[in-house]
Parts: C-alpha cells; sequence; structure tokens
C-alpha cells in the first residue's frame, strides 16, 4: 500500500475505533438541571468528559488543562472551574475536554486527545454550530497548538495564562534562572542543571540548589544574586494573593516576595524538565552564546537587582561578567528538533485567537505574550490576535467574570469578523454583565520583551 494509503486508512481505523468507543463505553447520566454528563475512553487510553445542557445553544468549548506532574492523578477536565463551568452551562454552553493520553510536558499527546475527544462529542451530539477551544497554562499552548494545527476545525481560540513561548523558549528561559543560581551561589556545588538521568536525579539537583538559595536568602549579598536570577525569569515583585503589593521602591520587600517564588520555581523546573528531556532525547537548551547583561537589562524588574547590589556593596557588572564567561550549557540538537518540532509555535492562525494573563505571574511570566505576539505578526498573523492583562497576582488566578468576558469578546469577533473593544474598561463591563458576584480587575498594560525568544517563524532563533 502506498504511504498516502496507508495513512488515510490508518486514520479512518482510528476514526472508526474512536466512533466505537464513543457509543459504546461511555457511561452517561442526567444531572438534576438536565445536563447530559458523559465519561469516556479514548484508544490512546485518555478519559474524557463532556456536560452538555437539554438547552444546548449549539457552541462547543473545548478545555484543555494545565500542565500534571507525571505519576499524579490525571482526571479529564472540561472547564478551569466550578464557578466557570456552572455559569456555562446555564448559559446553555456544551463543555468538553480530555485527560491527555499521557500526563507531564505532553504536547505531543495532548493535541490528538483534545481532537479526538471533539470528534467523539460529533459522533454522539451532532456537528457543533461553534467550536471554540480554550485552556489554562500548559492547556494555552495545547489551545495555541490546536488553533495553529487544526484551524479548519475550531472557530476561535482563548489562551489564559498559557506558555505561548514555547517548549524551546521555556527551557532556555528557566535553564538562565538555575544556571544564574548555581554560578554566583553555588559555583563549587556537583548540582546537574541538564540530562537529568531520572526523577530521582532532579529531585536531588532541586533539593540541593534550594538549600543553597534558602542559605544565601540570609545575606545581603546573596539576596541580591537571587533578586538577579529572578530578573532574569521577570519573576514579578507580587506574584501571590497571599502576599501584600510592595511599594514601588521597596527592594527589600520585593526581594522576599520573589524569593518565595524561586522556591516553587525550582521544584518545578528540575522535576518538568526531566520528563521533557526524556520525550526529546536529551537536552533541548543552551546557554551558549547567551549575553546575561542583556538579558537583565530587558527584564521588568532590572531596577530592583542594582539597588539591591548597591545595599550590598556588590558589583553588579563583576557578576554578569562571571555569568557571561562561566562554562556554557550546549543543547542535544535531536532534542531542540524534536522539542521544536513538537511544541515550538510557528505563529500561523487562521482564526482569532484572544490571550490573557495576570500582571504578576510567577509561573508563566506575563512577558510570554509577547513572544507569542512577535511569532504571529512575523506570519503575518497579527490581526488575529488580541491580548488582555489582568491586575492580579498568582498563576492563573483569574475570576470566572474575567474568563467569561474574554470569551464573549471572542465570540463577538467570531461573529462579526472585527475585534470588537478590548481595553480594559470594555473587557470590565463585559466581564461584570456576565459574573457580577465575581471580580473584573483588566488593566491597561504593556509588558516589556520576553528575554529569549524561540519560535519557527524566526529561523535565526536557532543556536
Amino acid at each position: 500500500m502506498a504511504p498516502r494509503a496507508a495513512r488515510c486508512a490508518n486514520l479512518v481505523a482510528v476514526t472508526l475505533t474512536t466512533l466505537l468507543l464513543a457509543t459504546a463505553s461511555p457511561a452517561a447520566h442526567s444531572a438534576t438541571n438536565d445536563t447530559t454528563h458523559v465519561e469516556g475512553r479514548l484508544p490512546s487510553g485518555a478519559t474524557y468528559m463532556m456536560d452538555v445542557p437539554a438547552d444546548w445553544n449549539g457552541t462547543v468549548l473545548v478545555y484543555s488543562h494545565g500542565y500534571v506532574d507525571p505519576g499524579s492523578s490525571n482526571p479529564a477536565r472540561d472547564a478551569p472551574d466550578g464557578t466557570t463551568q456552572s455559569l456555562l452551562l446555564a448559559q446553555g454552553y456544551a463543555l468538553i475536554g480530555s485527560s491527555y493520553a499521557t500526563t507531564g510536558f505532553a504536547i505531543a499527546d495532548a493535541v490528538p486527545s483534545q481532537m479526538q475527544t471533539l470528534d467523539a462529542f460529533t459522533s454522539r451530539f451532532g456537528p457543533a454550530r461553534r467550536t471554540i477551544a480554550w485552556g489554562d497554562s500548559f492547556g494555552g499552548l495545547v489551545t495555541t497548538a490546536i488553533a495553529e494545527r487544526h484551524g479548519n476545525s475550531i472557530d476561535g481560540s482563548l489562551s489564559m495564562c498559557g506558555l505561548v513561548q514555547g517548549g524551546v523558549a521555556n527551557w532556555n528561559d528557566a535553564l538562565d534562572t538555575v544556571f544564574a543560581l548555581k554560578t554566583l551561589i553555588a559555583p563549587d556545588a556537583d548540582i546537574p542543571l541538564t540530562d537529568l538521568s531520572s526523577p530521582q536525579a532532579a529531585a536531588d539537583a532541586a533539593g540541593a540548589l534550594t538549600a543553597a538559595v534558602t542559605e544565601a536568602q540570609s545575606t545581603p549579598e546573596g539576596r541580591a544574586r537571587i533578586a538577579l536570577a529572578a530578573a532574569l525569569h521577570n519573576i514579578p515583585v507580587w506574584n501571590s494573593a497571599n502576599q501584600t503589593r510592595p511599594a514601588p521602591t521597596d527592594w527589600a520587600a520585593q526581594e522576599a516576595n520573589q524569593y518565595s517564588a524561586i522556591l516553587g520555581f525550582l521544584q518545578r523546573t528540575f522535576i518538568r524538565r526531566q520528563d521533557a528531556e526524556a520525550r526529546a532525547g536529551g537536552n533541548p537548551s543552551w546557554t551558549t552564546g547567551v549575553n546575561f547583561a542583556a538579558l537583565l537589562a530587558k527584564s521588568s524588574v532590572a531596577k530592583g537587582v542594582g539597588e539591591l547590589y548597591k545595599s550590598a556593596g556588590l558589583s553588579l557588572k563583576d557578576d554578569l561578567t562571571t555569568l557571561n564567561h562561566a562554562p556554557t550549557i550546549s543543547e542535544n540538537p535531536a532534542a531542540l528538533a524534536e522539542t521544536s518540532t513538537t511544541s515550538a509555535l510557528t505563529g500561523k492562525l487562521t482564526k482569532p485567537q484572544m490571550d490573557i494573563h495576570t500582571i504578576g505571574d510567577p509561573t508563566l511570566p506575563v512577558q510570554v505574550e509577547n513572544a507569542y505576539h512577535r511569532a504571529v505578526t512575523a506570519a503575518g498573523s497579527g490581526a488575529l490576535l488580541r491580548r488582555a492583562y489582568v491586575d492580579n497576582a498568582g498563576h492563573c488566578s483569574f475570576s470566572a467574570a474575567e474568563r467569561l468576558g474574554a470569551l464573549n469578546t471572542l465570540e463577538d469577533r467570531i461573529t462579526t469578523g472585527h475585534w470588537p473593544d478590548t481595553d480594559a474598561a470594555a473587557l470590565n463591563n463585559r466581564a461584570a454583565a456576565a459574573d457580577p458576584t465575581t471580580p473584573a480587575r483588566y488593566t491597561a498594560y504593556q509588558p516589556g520583551p520576553y528575554p529569549r525568544p524561540y519560535d519557527l517563524a524566526h529561523p535565526a532563533d536557532r543556536p
């Protein structure tokens, strides 16, 4: 059989299997509000769920959930939270989503799982009048990949706090921060930053660097260097709802907030890097050729670094020189190629996409939005993208009102073919109308540049 014919035959086989499983294996029940709830399993092993109100309005929302650490519980989800789910069902939206076939940095599994879930929905309930992909965090990357790769199957997309800088840029940015911490705070420690051989090796490395950072926090010199590393990742000085928002010149309070975020960053970064490296077959990131002074100059929090260095009596110039002359880390070319294929973005949108982000996000700092804007501009899709910002601290810390306000704005764009007013006041009005019981905090904001962007629209990004 010719290769093309074989691919077509395989596609037919997979589709038939999906439809058989979709109609035979789900257990459906009718909830008290006459919503049909369906659960099932795809051929890949991914589970899915669907909630369809009796008065379905014809729109289906395909929800992509965030990152799930390997080995953790991984149920299917079809909405970001219960409040948002209830509001959407009451308004007649059908909600669907899968667990993805695997946990971890599973972009290669997540996109097919979501599309197969959409196929299963269509088989059971019929074609939707409108299909919108949306997702949080890692799910924002999944959503954007769906938008770029399967634009014919959706009418629009909504990325919320999304990893829209793509996988390669994500691992480069994370590497810069741990590289700075190890080089300046624990230069003699044997702490591997890449090529992590196992989850235990990753945990050990995270523990060792965390201990060094914790000790460094007790001295002015250590705090200055922690602030420098945090600035390379653009960790905001207000990054958790549990923190007091520091005054603009309270450098000590700002660094204390960043230190708290750095501890969480270290625990996440090593474990997730190990999974990503295992999938890619090696390390996809590098420090070769990186100018750390130039990176710091781009940072939204660079001023605080300079002030803390002055207070500590340290030379910031000397430390940046140390970073620039430290032994570099090189990428594995095959791993870079694999990560580029699976999780770097092209910027090629064919349907409108709305991105929203909190300005105080420590996990995926708001500057990631400029990384994707750069890609869509280069790809000629800039008119299809709109971005909006919420004045709140934390990762994905949106209210139900803010989510629905963005969704309704995207729907207007789909309906009319033109973007409605997307300034903060208009979005807050939409949010308040959608749910007056939760906050509406959109704000006029322009993030700074992403420090090390990488996308497939810019060949020069490659090392």
